[in-house]
């Protein structure tokens, strides 16, 4: 049996596939194993607690696992680490989420792209048909992030304290969260998840999309990851090169992102909004 999993920081989506390809079980949703921000201890737990995976676990010969903070060293080898001891008959493959995007994304194995992530988290690389580039190192994201989950949750909450927002919109974000100074503080500076924790505040954009003000803050939040971290990839954007999306928050950021990309001048390529179907894909494909 083959677990193919799409690794967030608020969740993770984990398929079992069987030596034909086809599905062995429903699909299994565990919390956020982000090894970059997230305890030993606690990536342990999430993953042991879950029935389900621990129920098949002796059944798994391989995992392939796709994640959030897995893009350095010593995170991924952790990660991979803690896995291997609870899945002590799998041989196990622990790879960027970036990894993920590009498969789930490209129309065919050795297509160039550039690739976006806009979920929780952002990121950006360029894929040459072999192998993955990233020319800026990502300091995660309370320094980056631009146009994430996180940075539009950020921006939100500071809009309302800085009453900012339209009156409108500020009691139906009041009426939505909980926005009183001491909880928001506890979930930032002592829970373990503050960018889940900020993420969560995003849907809330799109709950409210026909506002003039939400429509300015998304557009805003692309335009800045567009000049971050997309134009870092000028020469290939000039060759032509397409620039795929994946992620929830370009999912639903559709018609902001295809605005700027025209305003900048590079051409849009696919919205993936679940990674793991396009992995499951492919991995049927090579099994």
């Amino acid at each position: 049996m083959i677990l193919i999993t799409d690794g967030g920081s608020t969740k993770c989506d984990w398929i079992a596939l069987d030596s034909n390809g086809k599905q062995a079980a429903d699909k299994i949703r565990t919390k956020g194993l982000n090894p970059a921000i997230i305890s030993e201890k606690k990536l342990h737990k999430t993953i042991r607690k879950n029935k389900e995976l621990m129920a098949i676990a002796d059944k798994v010969t391989h995992i392939y696992f796709y994640g959030a903070g897995c893009g350095t060293e010593k995170p991924r080898l952790l990660l991979k680490s803690i896995i291997e001891s609870l899945f002590k008959n799998a041989e196990v493959e622990v790879r960027e989420d970036t990894y993920a995007a590009v498969r789930a994304c490209i129309d065919s194995n050795n297509e160039a792209a550039i690739v976006c992530i806009l979920g929780t988290g952002s990121n950006c690389s360029y894929f040459d048909g072999q192998d993955l580039h990233q020319r800026i190192s990502s300091l995660g994201f309370i320094l980056m992030d631009d146009a994430s989950g996180n940075y539009f949750g950020k921006q939100l909450i500071r809009d309302y304290y800085f009453e900012k927002m339209p009156d409108t919109i500020r009691v139906a974000f009041a009426h939505k969260y909980n926005l009183d100074a001491d909880f928001i503080k506890y979930n930032l500076y002592k829970q373990t998840n503050p960018s889940a924790y900020l993420a969560d505040h995003a849907e809330f954009m799109f709950l409210n999309k026909d506002s003039e003000y939400i429509k300015t803050m998304i557009t805003k939040g692309i335009r800045l990851f567009t000049e971050n971290m997309i134009l870092q990839f000028k020469k290939e954007l000039d060759e032509g090169v397409p620039v795929h999306f994946a992620g929830s928050i370009a999912f639903f950021a559709k018609e902001e992102i295809k605005q700027v990309a025209k305003e900048y001048g590079f051409k849009v390529g696919n919205f993936v909004r679940r990674p793991i179907d396009g992995l499951v894909d492919y991995h049927i494909k090579n099994i």
